[in-house]
C-alpha cells in the first residue's frame, strides 16, 4: 500500500499543476451534479432535488398489525415521483401534479402476501390523467356475520387474488374538472375454512370467479398537492358495473362518492408553523349481487380490513394537523361510520368509532410531501400505520 500510495503521488507531481486545477475543476462539477439532501431554506433533511435532479425514489415502509392479516406484517413500496414543468391555461401558470410510479411487496404472519405496482401520471399537452395498476397475492381475511344472539362470528377466508385495472381522465374547461372511464378485470379462487358452517353470505365451501367492470368517473379536484395538502377541496364520483357481457361471473353495481376538504385555519408562511383542518365524507353504496368479499366495507384508521361490511357504508372523519415548526407536525384522528343493508336500519345500526394521533416529517418541501406515523383505536382494536403523503389516498 506504501509503494501504490508514493506513485500515485509521483505522477501527480510530473502531471503538473494544470492537472491538479483540471482533478479540482472535475471534483467540483461532481459535487454539483450530486443533488443535496438538504434544503437551502432551513439546512434540514430534504428529498426535493433529489427526486426532481435525479429521478430519485422514496422507498416507504409499510408496516400491517391488521389483526384479519394475523397481527403483523411488513412490506416495501419504491415510490418514483417525476415533477412535471409549469404549462399555461388562460394566461395563468399552472403546476401539473407530479407522476407517480410505485411498487409494492408486502408479506404477514398469517401467510398473506401480495405483489404489484402502479402509475398515476398525466399528458398533460392532450389534458389526460390515468392510472394504470395490477396485482397478485395470497390473501387471508377474516370475514363476519351478525348472528341471531346478536355477537359477530368470524369466518377464515383465504384466497389467491390477480387483476389490473385502469383510469382514463379528461381535463373538461380546466386541470379541477374531470371525466373519464373505468375498467377492472380480476380473477379469484377462494375456500372458507373447513370445519365451521357455511355463514349464511356464502352459498359453498369453494369460491372461485372472474370479476370485470365498467363505469364513469367525475371529479373535481382544487387540492393545491397530492400528497399532503394544506389547502383545497376534492370531490369524486363514480359508479362501477359488473355483468355477465363483461366477463364478469357476478351481475352487481358499486357507487361511491367522496369529498375530502381542507382549510389553513391558521398559518405563518415566514416560519411554516399553523393548523390545517381537514375533513372525509365518503359513502359507498352496492347494487345487484356482488360477492360477500367485495361488498362495501368501512375504511378507516383503527378499524380492521372489511371488520364492518354491508350494502351500504357512510363514513365521517377528521384529522387536524398542527405544523409545529416547518418540518415536524402532529396530528389528532376522529372517525365515525355506519354499515347497514337497508336504510330502514340506519337508526340501529352501530356507530363505529375511531380516534388517534400521530407525526408527519416534511421529506420533500417542493412536494408538499409528508410522511409519518400514525396510531389509532376503534371499538375493539389499536392499529398503527405508516402514512406516505396521506392517509386519504383515493
Amino acid at each position: 500500500m506504501n509503494a501504490l500510495r508514493w506513485i500515485t503521488i509521483a505522477a501527480l507531481v510530473v502531471a503538473g499543476s494544470a492537472s491538479a486545477q483540471d482533478t479540482a475543476v472535475e471534483e467540483e462539477k461532481q459535487k454539483k451534479e450530486r443533488p443535496s439532501l438538504r434544503d437551502p431554506l432551513d439546512g434540514k433533511f430534504d428529498m426535493s432535488e433529489a427526486i426532481i435532479e435525479a429521478g430519485a425514489f422514496v422507498p416507504v415502509p409499510i408496516l400491517i398489525t391488521e389483526p384479519a392479516l394475523g397481527g403483523f406484517g411488513g412490506g416495501i413500496v419504491p415510490v418514483f415521483i417525476e415533477k412535471k414543468p409549469l404549462r399555461e391555461i388562460n394566461g395563468e401558470p399552472v403546476l401539473d401534479r407530479p407522476d407517480v410510479t410505485a411498487g409494492m411487496a408486502a408479506y404477514t404472519l398469517n401467510g398473506t402476501w401480495f405483489v404489484g405496482g402502479a402509475r398515476l401520471a398525466s399528458i398533460p399537452k392532450w389534458g389526460l390523467h390515468y392510472m394504470v395498476g395490477g396485482g397478485y397475492g395470497n390473501i387471508n381475511l377474516d370475514f363476519y356475520e351478525t348472528l341471531p344472539s346478536g355477537d359477530d362470528k368470524a369466518f377464515a377466508f383465504t384466497a389467491t387474488v390477480g387483476g389490473a385495472t385502469i383510469n382514463v381522465k379528461k381535463e373538461i374547461f380546466d386541470p379541477r374538472f374531470l371525466v373519464g372511464l373505468h375498467y377492472g378485470l380480476g380473477r379469484i379462487t377462494g375456500k372458507l375454512a373447513e370445519g365451521d358452517d357455511l355463514p349464511s353470505f356464502a352459498e359453498d365451501q369453494e369460491l372461485e370467479g372472474t370479476v370485470s367492470t365498467l363505469g364513469p368517473i367525475v371529479e373535481f379536484d382544487g387540492r393545491d398537492g397530492i400528497f399532503s395538502t394544506d389547502r383545497g377541496l376534492k370531490i369524486h364520483t363514480h359508479y362501477y358495473a359488473s355483468e355477465h357481457w363483461l366477463g364478469s361471473d357476478y351481475e352487481y353495481g358499486k357507487a361511491n362518492a367522496y369529498v375530502y376538504g381542507y382549510v389553513p385555519v391558521l398559518r405563518n408562511a415566514d416560519t411554516g408553523q399553523g393548523w390545517v383542518s381537514a375533513i372525509r365524507a365518503d359513502w359507498q353504496q352496492a347494487t345487484g349481487e356482488p360477492p360477500f368479499y367485495l361488498l362495501p366495507y368501512v375504511d378507516m384508521r383503527g378499524i380492521p380490513l372489511v371488520r364492518y361490511q354491508g350494502r351500504t357504508t357512510l363514513i365521517l372523519e377528521t384529522e387536524q394537523r398542527f405544523d409545529v415548526t416547518r418540518r415536524w407536525s402532529a396530528m389528532a384522528i376522529l372517525g365515525l361510520a355506519e354499515a347497514f343493508d337497508s336504510y330502514d336500519e340506519i337508526a340501529d345500526a352501530d356507530l363505529i368509532y375511531t380516534y388517534g394521533t400521530g407525526f408527519r416529517y416534511l421529506m420533500a418541501r417542493q412536494f408538499k410531501l409528508r410522511m409519518g406515523i400514525d396510531v389509532a383505536k376503534g371499538p375493539e382494536t389499536w392499529g398503527y400505520y405508516i402514512v406516505f403523503g396521506s392517509a386519504w389516498t383515493r
